[in-house]
């Protein structure tokens, strides 16, 4: 307590400071008027009372300082006249000061940029209530290959009773036809289980969510609606709630409305944007019955129990199923190894991006220990300049630790300055930086420039400032006195030391640069190899448009539930898209089929079963599977090896067929030679949709040439085609080849599609070139900031090797005179300045080398078609390094070697 009153007072002085001075300026001076009143009766003469009272009194100046270290708070004065000092020092600096400044606002800006995108993306916790409670499950099957293979109810219920969750949910996200009004829509969708709000632990703003205890084994027939789908379809109907809306031709009633800032979960921004909710036990139409075998793959989260730790869940969990393999040995077999894997719901949402993010930030990270280095030499070329000050401040009795604190003063408020400017810029500009950030990053919406952003910045800037002006502080301040004003100007030791420091920064510099080249240049290469990588189709002149089916929940009521029913549509609607002007062909697919279109309306894995090789008990593979109409192919020109391909007459009524790709026939009948097989005529059978299984077989009629229709980085992921005039698709995408108009074509097919069934919602067109441009967005993304990195960083050590040799010719001018006198020829003086720069680069690369080397097996996992010890890379960047070197080295070559001796000389 009496800490905290003492500490008190002297704040409060501290606040007051000129009044309390001005009270010891007047008591001071009638202490010396009393003294010189007594002097006087002692008889002295009035001069030399006023000099003995004040030799008595002792220095003023020294008492005020003295009263206010003890009544005041002294570093905070000393800080402040500091800061003071520093301000005029920049303000009589001004083209240090911007350089400074501006070097500092581009290393921290482009820092805080990154890290805004890695703290929406990384490190926020999710929008919901207690986070780190909610996790994905995961069912694998790695005795043959097959991970995520979605869970049966029987185990929904299984781990809902097990002890470990509160709550346990399913879901499948999709499209729901919304029609009744002047156009119908496709609504982005999900079909959850009644607990799925209360595993996020969020509520409605506008009547209920769903009651987590609903045992209604089908669809309940109630939905939820989000904010922006209640203000944009219903004009924010304050009635809503009860109203009757006809989703796939099913009614449901509204039971209630989501926050407006609330964003479901999900990987990709389609998922994020779920604009309605359905709920239901799947136990009944349209779901399978609930057998244990009849795996449902939809994605499961859960909310763990308050208190256990997701580690101790997982152990909990292994013990669960272990349980179950013993309980139910016949739907777990041996082969199949079934698990179940836990995993933080804030994981599983990032995905594959975490990589990429964590490499630019690195990449970023050594932007700005470029830019704090370029700064630092700023600091000991002025520190070079500022020698004799220092010098005669020390010499006249100024203390070593007053000097440090003076110049680590001025480099903070460098740093902090520029780390405020560098905000001040991201902030101005924020929206237009966030037009480059693609649409797949995670959490996109969640990026924003905020006060935790802010004090990033300035915690940032202060660091930097701490550790890089620290040296050059340290060193100015360590000068021999003597030579310094005697030789300062004509390489003193302290000069030498600067130098010195100068190019171990320059070395560093180069160096880190080399690092970020490297990445660079790896990146660039290896996003042109994908680029240029045979497609195994032809996406040129291709315009994709989607439409959905309605799926209603009693089957009976499905116009299209067959494939007969089915392409009485789809070759109708086909044969209107023909007579677009401009259509030379036309076809249709699922909506999975669509090349790298990243398809989440279509559910397209499904275990194969081989005739002849597999036995009962044994769990089957799965396979990508895709559903086409024989004219798919000839579109996307992709070519078939062996067999044929689809046809007219082969209907729902023929004998059922497919056509695979060669990876499939690799792997599923590779042959006694290893070889391969011929597969043409064998017979599979699949299980559907949701896990129905169809009674037939189905023989294979041709095998196609791989296509990297799935991953422009994998042509090699097994794929069996289907054709949709035998199985039907709900989510279908028509494709049109030809010279159209992309902006003008969704509302042709759309009149189109409409004339046969106007219930049918028409949207998102957009040519195949557009898709395949997508899928590259994140690598595009990463590739451009890490060459914009790079680019900087190689300017700044342009600067950076450019500066430190410039101030060495200015420091040898003297020597270099002396040379020219003695009869030295210029040229010999442009090789002896070009040497000391390719000295440096040289150890620069070296150093750099070594890091890059580190680097690039750290990102092996990133690149594609190119070793991460390229030698054409390294070679190239060093090489590009070493001419920047030699370019930035020859202006100042060019100087020394125009000296002249007699000018120089006199003015030494």
């Amino acid at each position: 307590m009496r800490f905290l009153r003492r500490f008190f007072i002297r704040l409060s002085n501290f606040a007051t400071r000129s009044r309390a001075d001005q009270r010891v300026r007047e008591e001071m001076a009638e202490h010396l008027a009393l003294q010189t009143e007594e002097n006087l009766r002692a008889g002295m003469s009035p001069a030399e009372a006023r000099r003995q009272a004040a030799l008595k009194l002792g220095a003023t100046q020294a008492i005020r300082e003295r009263h206010n270290a003890e009544q005041g708070l002294p570093l905070a004065e000393n800080f402040l006249f500091d800061l003071r000092y520093a301000f005029r020092m920049l303000y009589r600096s001004p083209g240090f000061s911007l350089i400074a400044i501006a070097t500092m606002a581009l290393g921290v800006g482009a820092t805080t940029a990154i890290y805004s995108v890695i703290d929406a993306t990384l490190l926020h916790p999710l929008p919901y209530p207690h986070p780190s409670e909610i996790v994905r499950l995961e069912a694998n099957l790695p005795g043959v290959g097959a991970h995520d293979v979605g869970l049966s109810i029987p185990e929904l219920r299984d781990l809902q009773n097990s002890g470990i969750f509160q709550y346990v949910s399913l879901s499948f996200f999709g499209t729901n036809n919304l029609t009744g009004s002047a156009q119908p829509a496709s609504i982005a969708s999900k079909s959850v289980t009644p607990a799925y709000f209360a595993v996020l632990g969020v509520d409605a703003q506008l009547g209920r969510t769903f009651d987590p205890h609903d045992s209604t084994p089908g669809f309940n027939n109630e939905v939820v609606i989000s904010d922006g789908l209640w203000k944009r379809a219903f004009g924010a109907d304050p009635h809503i709630l009860g109203k009757t809306l006809r989703l796939d031709n099913d009614p449901a009633h509204v039971v209630g409305v989501m926050p407006a800032g609330f964003r479901d979960q999900g990987p990709n921004s389609e998922q994020r944007g779920t604009e309605l909710w359905a709920a239901g036990g799947f136990a009944d139409d349209p779901a399978p019955p609930p057998m244990r075998g009849a795996r449902l793959p939809f994605e499961t989260i859960a909310r763990l129990q308050a208190g256990i730790s997701p580690e101790a869940a997982q152990g909990r969990l292994d013990a669960l199923v272990a349980s179950l393999k013993k309980q139910y040995p016949a739907d777990y077999p041996s082969q199949g190894a079934w698990t179940l894997h836990l995993t933080p719901l804030a994981e599983t949402l990032v995905g594959n991006v975490r990589q990429s993010l964590i490499l630019l930030f690195g990449a970023v990270g050594l932007v700005l220990l470029i830019s704090c280095v370029n700064v630092a030499n700023l600091l000991l070329a002025r520190a070079s300049a500022r020698a004799r000050e220092m010098a005669v401040r020390q010499a006249l009795g100024a203390a070593r630790t007053r000097l440090i604190r003076q110049l680590l003063t001025e480099s903070l408020l460098l740093f902090v300055l520029g780390g405020i400017t560098g905000f001040a810029v991201l902030f101005c500009a924020r929206k237009f930086l966030l037009q480059f950030v693609p649409e797949s990053l995670p959490r996109l919406n969640d990026i924003s420039i905020s006060w935790g952003v802010l004090a990033f910045a300035i915690v940032v800037s202060v660091a930097a400032g701490t550790i890089f002006g620290l040296a050059p502080a340290w060193l100015t301040s360590r000068l021999d006195l003597t030579a310094t004003l005697r030789q300062e100007g004509r390489g003193s030791s302290g000069s030498r030391r600067r130098s010195g420091l100068r190019h171990v920064l320059v070395i560093g510099e180069l160096a880190l640069s080399l690092v970020l080249m490297v990445a660079a240049g790896l990146l660039l290469r290896s996003f042109w190899d994908l680029f240029k990588v045979q497609l195994g189709f032809n996406p040129t002149r291709v315009v994709a448009i989607q439409t959905s089916l309605p799926n209603p929940n009693d089957p009976k009521t499905d116009i299209y539930r067959t494939a007969t029913q089915e392409a009485v549509l789809l070759r109708e609607v086909l044969r209107r898209n023909r007579t677009i002007p401009g259509v030379e062909e036309t076809a249709v697919s699922d909506q999975g089929a669509i090349p790298l279109g990243h398809g989440q309306n279509d559910l397209r894995m499904a275990p194969l079963v081989r005739e002849g090789q597999q036995v009962q008990s044994s769990q089957p593979p799965l396979i990508d599977t895709l559903t086409v109409s024989p004219e798919y192919f000839h579109v996307l020109g992709m070519t078939l090896l062996r067999g044929r391909l689809f046809v007219d007459q082969d209907l729902e009524a023929t004998p059922l067929i497919a056509v695979i790709n060669q990876a499939a026939a690799r792997k599923y009948w590779p042959g006694k030679d290893g070889k391969g097989a011929d597969p043409v005529g064998k017979r599979v059978h699949l299980l559907g949709r949701l896990g129905r299984a169809r009674p037939d077989w189905t023989t294979i009629v041709g095998v196609l040439a791989d296509a990297r229709t799935e991953s422009l980085a994998d042509a090699g992921i097994p794929q069996i085609y289907l054709d949709i005039y035998q199985r039907p698709a709900k989510f279908l995408a028509f494709y049109l080849r030809g010279q159209v108009d992309p902006a003008a074509i969704s509302a042709q097919v759309r009149t189109q599609i409409q004339s046969v069934d106007p219930e049918l919602p028409v949207y998102r067109a957009e040519t195949l070139d557009e898709v395949l441009s997508s899928s590259l967005s994140v690598r595009r993304f990463s590739m451009e900031m890490v060459a914009l990195f790079a680019g900087t960083a190689l300017l700044l050590a342009g600067l950076g090797i450019y500066g430190t040799i410039s101030f060495l010719v200015h420091e040898q001018s003297r020597e270099i005179a002396i040379r020219l006198a003695l009869g030295a020829q210029r040229r010999d003086i442009l090789r002896m300045v070009l040497r000391q720069g390719l000295t440096l680069a040289a150890a620069g690369a070296g150093v750099g080398l070594v890091g890059a080397l580190v680097v690039s097996h750290l990102m092996a996992g990133l690149l594609y078609g190119v070793s991460p010890y390229d030698l054409s890379t390294f070679a190239g960047v060093t090489a590009v390094l070493t001419a920047v070197a030699i370019a930035a080295s020859y202006v100042p070559a060019l100087r020394a070697m125009r000296l002249d001796p007699i000018t120089t000389l006199h003015a030494e």
